[in-house]
């Protein structure tokens, strides 16, 4: 799969993340993207200087990581999900 750098396709992997139960935060800093756990709750940062490109590139990178079952989504995010994953290495 070819994945576009569309505003469109960031704003769906940002209801990815969501629906896995992330807040995705856009801050300033000299700092790359990470996710993190704040007193309790999930959080992505993203640089938000970053370019649409990095922002995309950095957030399917975290979700490589994540060791998800079909059950944490439903089918047509979990479709979404699989796609992503083989997108880039």
């Amino acid at each position: 799969m070819v994945l576009s750098f569309t505003q469109y396709n960031l704003d769906k992997i940002e209801n990815l993340f969501n629906d896995l139960g992330y807040k995705v935060r856009y801050e300033k800093g000299n700092f790359k993207t990470g996710a993190c756990l704040i007193q309790n709750s999930k959080v992505v940062v993203v640089n938000k200087f970053s370019n649409l490109e990095i922002k995309i590139l950095s957030l399917v990178q975290l979700l490589k990581d994540f060791d998800l079952e079909k059950g944490n989504l439903d089918d047509k995010q979990y479709t979404f999900f699989r796609s992503l994953i083989k997108v880039t290495a």
